[in-house]
């Protein structure tokens, strides 16, 4: 089914839907304040080596020292493939040491971020692993045929005094040795420029910046499904037409930029869809619902059948529940981002036909998500347990924090995103009206964030509209509240 992609940039945060029919089924949010750090280089400093736990902390420059596993050693390469006994952790760092490492995991909860030695450089077509000379091919590609003429083209292609090794990405499948040779020399390039950046720079000190979430997007995203991929930044798509001609040339004529009336997600209805996937309810169209409860250890999944009494018998209502269930649980772990173990608890079913078809099913619409996971049976107590790899916040995460109020019971979205609503909402009524001036009512939080750290975007906002904006203080808003008035 074709795949279209929107890109909707601000100066402060970019944002990325995926829309299959019409419906959205991925979220990307990168904010320029809060960038991602996975894939990222870094020369950190070991600060502390913990024997028992077999980890380390390593100080990279983030608000938290990173912490990396023994498994996640180089060194230990040979002997985790091999089921080996591993190196300890102390025989291999000791306080004080320099390292270069690679962010696998950005910072969760209260969690600092993940890291490894085992350096990985995404291309367009492959994977640049410089400390294994190893070819591997992508999972997805599932030909047996095909994945060893991929692996041997791209064994012809290295040149003599490469030590190093390459993943092939399922884009490739189609790339000519052109491409191919390409890709392998922008990679190896690139590597040799970090490597001498790290025998001069301090520690810490970054090393390499994975690239920008829209181009991104072309390197990652687009696949053969995809449509078109609308950007509502002319500056942007300008860049991503330039990155696209060098890297992704296939890719080009499907970026195109929006300059409609309505704002490029409004087209989509995708600032209604966040809102909905922040709540723990989910409605069916059937009548039924899920409700979803995400925890720091697990995330649970409870289907219900709520309204639902249809079907010739209450067996059959309950099967045609959870297959209804099964396809909007493997959407909502996609446009939530959902990761680590995540339980399910469909509505119990006594046939096992019923159990198949369902877990069937589920694995037939997880099968559309890039993230790897892992999908076990029904247990004795009818649960599915599941996992979904996590290198990122979950879109609650990112949009929310800890209500104060209810005592972390719930959540509440965060200043800085109601800011960024606030200006969306100026700016779409800015369209449609003539007023004087614009005046915002909202909580003291608010205020002060606009008069500080989003007073440059307040004014840049005021300039593009050619309006004043002014602001007020209503003490007893609470802080999602807010007013927008006409004057």
């Amino acid at each position: 089914m074709p795949q279209d992609i929107l890109i909707n940039v601000t100066p402060f945060e970019t944002r990325v839907a995926l829309v299959e029919q019409g419906s959205v089924q991925e979220l990307h949010i990168e904010r320029s304040i809060q960038r991602g750090h996975v894939g990222n280089l870094y020369l950190g400093k070991v600060v502390r080596v913990l024997p028992g736990m077999q980890s380390a902390f390593i100080d990279i420059g983030l608000e938290r020292a990173a912490f990396i596993h023994v498994a996640d050693l180089r060194q230990n390469r040979h002997e985790r493939s091999s089921g080996g006994t591993l190196t300890p952790i102390e025989k291999l760092l000791f306080e004080g040491q320099s390292l270069m490492v690679q962010v696998i995991k950005d910072p969760l909860g209260s969690k600092g971020a993940r890291l490894s030695t085992q350096i990985s450089i995404a291309g367009r077509m492959l994977v640049y692993l410089p400390y294994d000379p190893h070819i591997g091919i992508s999972q997805k590609i599932e030909s047996e045929q095909e994945r060893l003429a991929l692996r041997e083209r791209v064994a012809n292609l290295l040149p003599e005094d490469e030590k190093g090794g390459f993943i092939v990405r399922t884009q490739a499948s189609d790339a000519s040795d052109e491409e191919l040779r390409a890709d392998q020399s922008y990679l190896r390039t690139l590597w040799t420029s970090i490597q001498a950046q790290a025998k001069t720079q301090p520690t810490p000190s970054v090393l390499h910046t994975d690239l920008t979430l829209a181009q991104r997007v072309l390197r990652d995203m687009v696949g053969p499904d995809t449509g078109t991929i609308l950007v509502d930044s002319r500056i942007t798509t300008q860049q991503l037409l330039e990155w696209a001609r060098v890297y992704t040339p296939s890719v080009e004529s499907r970026v195109k930029h929006y300059s409609g009336d309505r704002p490029l997600f409004d087209t989509a209805n995708v600032d209604d869809e966040i809102a909905r996937a922040l709540s723990r309810r989910v409605d069916l169209k059937s009548g039924g619902y899920l409700i979803i409860d995400q925890t720091e250890a697990l995330t649970t999944v409870d289907v219900n059948t709520g309204g639902y009494v249809g079907g010739r018998n209450f067996d059959d209502t309950i099967f045609k529940t959870n297959l209804e269930a099964a396809q909007a649980l493997a959407r909502q772990l996609r446009l939530r981002n959902l990761g680590g173990i995540i339980i399910l608890d469909f509505i119990d079913m006594d046939d096992p036909e019923h159990r198949s078809a369902v877990l069937a099913e589920l694995n037939k619409a997880l099968s559309k998500d890039r993230t790897r996971m892992t999908v076990s049976g029904f247990s004795q107590l009818g649960l599915v347990e599941m996992t979904r790899k996590r290198t990122r916040d979950s879109l609650a995460h990112q949009l929310c924090e800890p209500c104060p109020t209810c005592q972390s019971r719930g959540n509440v979205k965060t200043a800085r995103t109601l800011c960024y609503e606030i200006l969306r909402e100026i700016l779409r009524e800015s369209r449609q009206f003539n007023p004087r001036e614009f005046r915002i009512l909202a909580s003291q939080a608010i205020v002060d964030l606009f008069l500080e750290e989003e007073s440059q975007h307040l004014a840049m906002l005021g300039d593009f509209i050619g309006k004043p904006i002014s602001l007020e203080v209503e003490r007893i808003y609470s802080q999602e509240q807010y007013d927008i008035v006409l004057m």
